[in-house]
């Protein structure tokens, strides 16, 4: 198997965020990677990847109600699409996270998962993902 992936995501809100982190230990188990890097990487511009807290559903809740705030639906973009919001929430949280892995797994804090992010749902997205090193 080659040291990279795709991971389908679909989404089934315009906002939402999607707990990617099961995919991503799949991806590390198939790989059988003990301890290295992999790159998460979102080839979305209306989406993104974050890592965050998964315990409470209301950080992700929250995060969406900001950034709903933050760049509000408006009329005056000028982008076509009607979309510029979606544009600019992708470049705020940003495409890609690198992880470290150890002893098989990302190494993540307690409350931690990785989340796709989408902002222009619902659609069916993909997700890259790397191993950029290896040292086992």
């Amino acid at each position: 198997m080659s040291g990279h992936a795709s991971l389908a995501v679909n989404t089934g809100d315009r906002h939402q965020f999607v707990d990617i982190g099961s995919g991503i230990r799949r991806f590390i188990a198939a790989m059988n990677l003990r301890s290295g890097t992999i790159y998460v990487w979102c080839p979305h511009t209306t989406a993104a990847v974050t890592v965050n807290e998964k315990a409470d559903p209301h950080v992700p809740e929250d995060m969406i109600h900001f950034l709903k705030k933050a760049v509000p639906e408006m009329p005056g973009f000028q982008h076509a699409e009607g979309n510029s919001a979606a544009h600019i929430m992708a470049s705020l949280i940003g495409s890609g996270v690198l992880l470290m892995v150890e002893n098989g797994a990302p190494v993540l804090g307690r409350w931690q998962t990785v989340f796709f992010c989408e902002f222009d749902g619902p659609r069916n997205r993909n997700v890259y993902l790397k191993v950029l090193s290896r040292e086992d």
